[in-house]
């Protein structure tokens, strides 16, 4: 079967494109509200697309009546957030920190969530994440009215120290258990893994 996007309604467009663009990363943004209240909420239309310089991108929709959410506002003004990748045991946290929460309180504190200074810009990092990117702000499109793509400059990396291996600069992937986002209330673990050797092209 076939569908063109135009004949579909948005919602419709956004049920093909999560049922089959999956397992997707989450970034689980945070960002510091005008009053000082830290605001941490997970966004699955994420990724990294270049090294130099290190930048991410994550879109983030408009709220059902039309309200831009915290994360866009708390962005717009401070030019600041930190992008933390939650693993396994933070995954119900993740998720319940999805909800439509009033900007006076903040998801951390309200679901016990630690945070740890960041280093390099004034918002903070969810301490116990494995990895956390702080970032500028690069760029910011408006999609439609009720999207922006938020583009991120990454100024520093924390990493679990006992995650990663210095000298050989690479991950101890039985030690590192992302989350992965599938659709709905879906979630999917990534541990189930498969290596292939280098491959070659024809000799």
């Amino acid at each position: 079967m076939e569908y063109v996007p135009s004949d579909l309604s948005p919602r419709e467009c956004y049920k093909v494109l999560t049922s089959f663009v999956l397992p997707r990363p989450i970034a689980w943004v945070t960002t510091v509200g005008p009053t000082g209240v830290v605001n941490a909420a997970p966004f699955s239309f994420f990724n990294v697309f270049s090294e130099n310089p290190p930048l991410c991108m994550f879109a983030a929709n408009s709220r059902p009546d039309g309200r831009i959410k915290d994360t866009v506002v708390n962005i717009r003004r401070s030019g600041e957030f930190v992008v933390n990748i939650p693993d396994e045991p933070l995954a119900r946290a993740m998720h319940e920190s999805s909800g439509d929460f009033p900007p006076e309180i903040g998801e951390p504190g309200y679901l016990g969530l630690k945070l740890a200074p960041s280093s390099k810009v004034s918002v903070p990092r969810l301490a116990d994440t494995p990895w956390a990117m702080e970032c500028k702000t690069w760029k910011i499109i408006d999609v439609n009215n009720d999207r922006a793509l938020v583009m991120g400059e990454g100024i520093n990396f924390y990493i679990r120290d006992e995650l990663w291996d210095r000298d050989a600069m690479r991950v101890h992937m039985d030690r590192y258990h992302p989350i992965g986002r599938m659709f709905a209330d879906r979630y999917c673990r990534t541990d189930d893994r498969v290596v292939f050797p280098e491959a070659k092209g024809p000799k």
